[in-house]
């Protein structure tokens, strides 16, 4: 594709993500519009609204794939790590919420190994957490990785106006001490 041909269906695609945020039926005219370009030059790119949403989550999730692998992960310590990746993660989530909660209804091919190798790495930071004594030995790391998603899902898709940092602090600080008052005197 040209460079051009490139930046027309990138100013498409972050349009379609603004719009189908506030309004998921809003209409391809409707994301022309706020592209700035002609309805036909939408169609002439996406034949259908469903290829245009298709396109949307493997371009979120090709975001949150350059996002986790951003993250030095197997070089820094295991919770400097796992702040990290979640304070990147969290971003695109934020940025890109539309795309990203399509991903696991897409077609492709591509987003589901995208989403399987970032399942892997996370496992694998998980493994070094536990290693390093940051999640205790006992801990079921298919769980932990569960219940860490559904934080960062939460704090993806709450209103609290938090910053990607201030969230994926939240975040790890849940998942790694929770609320118990002692968390080292916790059942």
């Amino acid at each position: 594709m040209r460079a051009d041909a490139e930046r027309t269906v990138r100013t498409i695609l972050e349009a379609a993500e603004q719009v189908l945020s506030a309004d998921p039926a809003a209409t391809m005219e409707q994301i022309a519009e706020a592209a700035g370009v002609a309805r036909t030059t939408v169609h002439r790119r996406f034949a259908t609204r469903d290829a245009l949403i298709d396109a949307l989550a493997a371009w979120a999730t090709r975001r949150f794939a350059e996002a986790v692998d951003a993250v030095p992960v197997e070089d820094a310590p295991p919770v400097v790590a796992l702040y990290q990746v979640t304070a990147s993660v969290l971003e695109v989530k934020i940025g890109w919420g539309f795309g990203m909660t399509r991903a696991s209804a897409s077609p492709d091919p591509e987003v589901a190994r995208v989403h399987a190798d970032v399942q892997a790495r996370c496992e694998q930071l998980f493994r070094r957490a536990r290693d390093a004594g940051a999640l205790r030995a006992d801990t079921d790391l298919a769980w932990a990785r569960r219940v860490y998603y559904a934080l960062i899902h939460e704090a993806s898709t709450g209103d609290d106006g938090k910053e990607p940092g201030v969230l994926a602090t939240r975040v790890v600080d849940t998942l790694l001490r929770g609320f118990a008052a002692h968390p080292e005197r916790a059942v």
